[in-house]
């Protein structure tokens, strides 16, 4: 519900009340019975729209009362952060005189040069700038000669 509706929610069901008691002053000065009063349809009709009224007010209050426990959660959840940054900047404050020596570089020992070849990152055998064959296509050797047939 919209909750800037509630002046005029409230306003209408004021006037809807008036109209209510209106109906009902008149129906007594009529003399009717108070079973006949309250089946008659205009009477129902306003009263209907009183609890409609009544429904839309209490909707619109739900509401209120919900954006205002948010509001308390999102001061809380604020003044939590609050104190939180001020004893993070509290320790820091404190940590700062104590102030630890570095330590100096540890020397590094030499590695052994690397070794030409695979160690290098190349493939054994191939030379810079050839064109690499084809891995699918390998030559075969050639075979020996057969042995003739003895007889």
């Amino acid at each position: 519900m919209n909750l800037r509706a509630k002046v005029y929610v409230e306003n209408q069901k004021k006037r809807i009340e008036e109209k209510l008691n209106a109906r009902l002053a008149l129906l007594k000065e009529k003399g009717q019975k108070e079973d006949v009063i309250q089946k008659d349809a205009k009477v129902r009709q306003l009263k209907a729209q009183v609890r409609k009224m009544d429904y839309r007010l209490a909707a619109i209050a739900a509401q209120e009362k919900l954006n205002q426990e948010r509001a308390q959660a999102k001061i809380g959840r604020l003044e939590a952060e609050k104190a939180a940054k001020e004893a993070l900047q509290e320790e820091a404050a404190e940590k700062e005189p104590e102030k630890k020596e570095k330590k100096g570089k540890k020397e590094k020992a030499e590695k052994p040069p690397k070794a030409e070849g695979k160690a290098d990152g190349k493939p054994a055998g191939k030379a810079e700038g050839k064109p690499e064959e084809k891995k699918g296509k390998k030559e075969k050797p050639e075979k020996a000669e057969k042995k003739p047939k003895k007889a």
